[in-house]
C-alpha cells in the first residue's frame, strides 16, 4: 500500500466518524465538470493575430517568459495543463481563438470555424463553453459595443451575439453536453455619465435581438455577465449586476452570470447565491481573485473560493450552478496558472463535499447555535488534503509533485519563472 492509499484510509475513517462518506465526495467530484478558461494560456491574445492589444477596460499584466507564439504551441500548453488537472472539464473558449485558414469577421464566424475545437474536446473526453468577444476589434474602438448610439456598430455586434449562440449550440449538440454561451461587454464611462437610463434601454435591445431565435437549452444555455468597473470605464457601466438580474428575470431568455472578481472588494458572491437560487435560477459562475481595482488574479484556496463552493453544496445545486474560472496573469508561468486556479476550484469543491453538512443543518435546525459554530470551525481542519491526494492518484494526475514536474519541462524550455 503505497503512503497516499494509507494516509487516505486514516483521513476515510476520522470523516466516517463524522458521517461523511469520502468516497462519495470524490465521486460528486470526478463527475463535476469545471469549465477552464482558455485565456489564461496565452493573455487572451487569441488566434486572429498574436500581436493584438486588449481593449474593454481588461489587461493581462506581466511579461513573463513562455507565451505561445503560435496555434500548435498554444495547443502543446493547453495539453500540458489539462494533464495536471484531474476530474471532468470542459473548454470555455473566447470567439477569438477560431482554428481557419482564412480571416473572417466577427459578425459572420461559423460552426466551421470552431470544428478543430468539436474534435480537440472529443478526444480530450470534455465540454465546450463560448463566449463572444465584444472588444479588442476596430468596431470597438470607441469603447461602445451593444450600447453604441451608432446604428451600424450595434448592428454589428450583435450579429457577432447571434453567430456565437449558433457556434454554442452546434458545441453542445456534437458533444451531447449543454455549452453556456456567457455574454459580456465592457461598455461604460470613464467619468461621469448624466444619461444612465439610455445607454441600458439601447442595451435591453441588442440583448432581445441576439436572443430572439429559440435554441434548444439541451445544446445551448446563454448567460450574461456583469461587470461594477472596468479600466477607463470607472464611473458607470450599463451592464451592472442589477441590470442583468431584472433582464434575465424579466426575459427567461438567459441565466445569470455571476464573476467573484466584478463586485465591490466587500461584496461575496457566495452571499448572492442563495438569493438566486431560492428561485429555482441556473447560474454561470466566474470564479476569480479580485484583489482591489483587478479582478482577474489566479484563484486561490481561500475563504470565498471555499464559501462558493458551500453554498452550492448545501444548496444541492451543483446541477444548477455552472462552474467556470476566468482570470488571466502574465507575471508567472501561464500553463502553472491554469494549473493552480483549476485545481484550487476543484479542491474546494472537494472541500465542501467533505463538510458535516447534514449535521450542521440539523444542528442549526434545532436551534443550538453554540454547537454550529463549534462543529463549523472543527471542520475546517479535517484532513481534505489526504482525500485531494487520493483523487488525484486514482485520476491518474500528479499530486503534490506536479508543480516540480511541469517546472523541469518549462526551465528546459526557457519558459519559466
Amino acid at each position: 500500500m503505497s503512503q497516499i492509499e494509507t494516509n487516505y484510509v486514516v483521513a476515510q475513517d476520522i470523516f466516517a466518524a463524522k458521517g461523511i462518506d469520502s468516497e462519495q465526495a470524490m465521486a460528486t467530484l470526478r463527475q463535476t465538470p469545471i469549465s477552464v478558461h482558455c485565456w489564461q494560456i496565452d493573455d487572451l491574445t487569441g488566434f486572429e493575430s498574436f500581436d493584438s492589444v486588449l481593449t474593454g477596460g481588461i489587461q493581462a499584466t506581466g511579461n513573463a517568459p513562455g507565451k505561445p507564439r503560435s496555434i500548435e504551441e498554444y495547443i502543446e500548453h493547453l495539453r500540458e495543463a489539462f494533464s495536471y488537472i484531474p476530474g471532468a472539464l470542459k473548454l470555455a473558449l473566447h470567439s477569438v481563438y477560431p482554428v481557419t485558414t482564412n480571416k473572417v469577421e466577427r459578425n459572420a464566424i461559423a460552426p466551421e470555424d470552431f470544428k478543430f475545437w468539436v474534435d480537440f474536446a472529443k478526444e480530450q473526453k470534455i465540454g465546450l463553453d463560448f463566449n463572444p468577444t465584444y472588444f479588442s476589434h476596430p468596431m470597438a474602438a470607441s469603447g461602445l459595443t451593444l450600447t453604441s448610439p451608432e446604428q451600424n456598430i450595434r448592428n454589428y455586434w450583435i450579429e457577432h451575439g447571434i453567430a456565437s449562440r449558433r457556434i454554442g449550440e452546434y458545441f453542445g449538440r456534437e458533444l451531447g453536453q449543454v455549452c453556456i454561451t456567457n455574454h459580456w461587454i465592457g461598455d461604460g464611462s470613464k467619468d461621469y455619465r448624466i444619461d444612465k437610463v439610455g445607454p441600458r434601454k439601447l442595451l435591453i435591445e441588442s440583448l432581445d435581438r441576439i436572443f430572439a431565435d429559440k435554441i434548444d437549452p439541451r445544446h445551448n444555455l446563454d448567460s450574461v455577465e456583469s461587470k461594477l468597473f472596468g479600466i477607463g470605464v470607472e464611473s458607470y457601466t450599463p451592464g451592472s449586476h442589477e441590470f442583468y438580474t431584472n433582464y434575465v428575470m424579466s426575459r427567461n431568455n438567459c441565466i445569470i452570470c455571476l464573476d467573484t472578481g466584478h463586485y465591490h472588494p466587500t461584496e461575496m458572491v457566495s452571499d448572492k447565491l442563495s438569493s438566486y437560487l431560492a428561485f429555482g435560477s441556473e447560474i454561470m459562475l466566474h470564479v476569480s481573485r479580485g484583489v482591489r481595482w483587478d479582478s482577474d488574479h489566479v484563484l486561490m484556496f481561500d475563504d470565498e473560493t471555499r464559501a462558493i463552493m458551500q453554498e452550492i453544496v448545501r444548496a444541492n445545486a451543483l446541477s444548477r450552478v455552472h462552474i467556470g474560472t476566468d482570470y488571466f496573469d502574465a507575471s508567472i508561468n501561464r500553463i502553472a496558472a491554469t494549473v493552480i486556479g483549476t485545481r484550487n476550484a476543484k479542491k474546494a469543491l472537494l472541500y465542501a463535499l467533505l463538510q458535516p453538512n447534514k449535521q450542521l443543518r440539523d444542528v442549526e435546525a434545532g436551534g443550538d447555535f453554540t454547537k454550529r459554530l463549534a462543529l463549523y470551525e472543527e471542520a475546517k481542519t479535517l484532513p481534505v488534503g489526504l482525500v485531494w491526494d487520493m483523487f488525484c492518484e486514482r485520476e491518474g494526475v500528479q499530486g503534490s509533485g506536479w508543480v516540480e514536474a511541469l517546472q523541469a519541462k518549462q526551465t528546459a524550455k526557457g519558459s519559466w519563472r
